[in-house]
């Protein structure tokens, strides 16, 4: 999708892209959701979470683009931006490649904006990991109550699959399946990732349901948004894993 006439004014529903632009271009963004926590101080009209956003009000706003990710973001809400006449630019981003691909496309093509130097230094990040000395098999649940894991097809997964950490349920028909603590603990996993989003897991709420496990506590940010992040993700994670205990 390529905008013949570069936007001046972007609405943005998902806080990796708003961490984009905002870095690339101040001042494009006229809204952004109430998740969209980066960059600090972002001063822009909040415009509801990215599963329900007001609508009206995004379009009050008069964007010339809204930015959305076909899995962060509802259809029917996506539906009723476009029919009020708004340009939509929806993403899918479930592998590294892919995630780099897209920025490119939503910067560059959708944004009209020069190719940003931290995207060529977060693939050059990323290029650069020695290869692992050796694969770990984890668990990596997303939230409790009840227990929900990272499954198939998933952008976290394919980064932890490159640090040397294998998804135990990367082959799970579900996405995000639910799954029994009981069978959680006796799955096979020699590590526990705990991402403290979108489910805050820290050290005094997650690691205790895994006795025995060495459990490696890790940004959410890190590891599932794309944008500027994907600079430091690559030490930040390892360095996380790494730590374990």
């Amino acid at each position: 999708m390529t905008i013949r006439t570069p936007p001046r004014r972007v609405v943005s529903l998902v806080p990796s892209l708003t961490e984009a632009v905002a870095r690339t271009a101040p001042g494009l963004l006229v809204g952004a959701t109430d998740w969209c926590s980066e960059p600090a101080g972002l001063d822009v009209v909040r415009i509801g979470g990215t599963k329900n956003p007001d609508t009206a009000r995004i379009a009050a706003l008069a964007p010339d683009l809204v930015l959305a990710n076909e899995e962060e973001n509802r259809e029917p809400d996506l539906a009723a931006l476009r029919a009020a006449g708004l340009t939509v630019l929806v993403t899918e981003v479930r592998t590294l490649p892919q995630a780099f691909t897209e920025l490119a496309r939503v910067l560059v093509d959708g944004c009209g904006l020069a190719r940003p130097a931290w995207l060529d230094a977060a693939q050059g990040a990323w290029r650069a990991l020695p290869v692992p000395a050796a694969e770990r098999t984890a668990v990596v649940p997303i939230w409790r109550r009840p227990w929900m894991v990272l499954g198939r097809d998933t952008f976290a997964g394919d980064l932890l699959a490159r640090l040397g950490v294998r998804n135990l349920h990367a082959e799970h028909a579900e996405r995000y399946p639910r799954v029994p603590l009981d069978d959680l603990r006796s799955g096979g996993a020699d590590l526990v990732v705990l991402p403290d989003e979108p489910y805050r897991f820290s050290a005094g709420d997650g690691p205790e349901a895994f006795p025995g496990l060495p459990a490696a506590l890790v940004s959410g940010r890190y590891l599932t948004w794309y944008g500027p992040s994907l600079v430091d993700a690559p030490a930040v994670l390892a360095e996380a894993l790494a730590g374990a205990r």
